[in-house]
């Protein structure tokens, strides 16, 4: 029984001086990446593809510590200032080996379609900022698991912001029709923008359509003349429709100033 004992309480010593062991080592290796500025983030970059607005945010990581760290991935969450989701998205797990170097990129992907729905559209037309909520998880050594969560707020600049209709202008035929708006998006509108005019019976009188190329923090203004089917001053409101290679949206209903 003395024995069993005995060999029972070897055991447990040995269980701690190994536990120890593994704790001192953990917090040395802790300490290595901290002070080798091991972690870190990498200049972020947009871009645009398919309807899409992506943020890539580089996360390198160069495991100089003495174990492998395993599962390490993102999960973003990004709000717009109503709480209504814009994206969620994750990164898959990564294994870092000790002794090697990796970069994982996180990327915050919006739809610019979704944001022609009825909740998000104000997007299109006013500069606003979204929550970004972000979670990196991990495991070290294959036995401890950390996470930590931060957020931050992402500004947004509006495509179309100060979108404006006229004052217009009467001619022989129909009205000049000034359009202005400004550009305060990270990336170029380019494709066409449909006009429909509409007199006060809901009637379509005139149209016409005209070809838009905006760099991003730019402003576009053009005049154009419609041909007016009809008494001029019958007309209420104007339709605008724009196809672009990032976004499709219509119509925007302005009502009509007479200069």
């Amino acid at each position: 029984m003395r024995q069993a004992i005995r060999a029972f309480s070897w055991a447990a010593n040995i269980f701690w001086i190994i536990m120890l062991f593994f704790a001192g080592t953990a917090v040395y290796s802790a300490v290595l990446l901290v002070n080798e500025r091991a972690i870190g983030f990498g200049d972020p970059s947009i871009s645009t593809q398919g309807g899409t607005v992506t943020f890539s945010f580089p996360f390198y990581i160069n495991n100089v510590g003495l174990y492998d760290i395993s599962n390490l991935s993102f999960t973003t969450l990004v709000n717009d200032k109503n709480d209504s989701l814009i994206s969620d998205s994750s990164t898959p797990p990564q294994l870092v080996p000790r002794g090697s170097n990796v970069t994982v990129s996180y990327n915050i992907t919006m739809s610019l379609s979704q944001m022609t729905t009825e909740n998000l559209s104000y997007l299109l037309f006013d500069d606003s900022a979204f929550d970004v909520y972000i979670t990196l998880r991990l495991n070290y050594a294959n036995a401890v698991p950390f996470e930590i969560s931060t957020n931050f707020t992402l500004p947004w600049g509006a495509p179309l912001s100060n979108l404006t209709l006229g004052p217009y202008s009467p001619t022989p035929s129909g009205v000049i029709l000034p359009i202005s708006f400004e550009n305060h998006s990270f990336f170029e509108l380019n494709g066409t923008m449909r006009l429909e005019i509409v007199d006060n019976v809901n009637q379509v009188v005139g149209e016409g359509t005209t070809n838009i190329k905006v760099q991003p923090q730019s402003g576009y203004g053009t005049g154009i003349d419609v041909s007016i089917s009809g008494d001029p001053a019958s007309i209420g409101k104007a339709r605008l429709y724009f196809q672009t290679s990032v976004l499709s949206y219509g119509p925007v209903v302005i009502p009509f100033v007479r200069e």
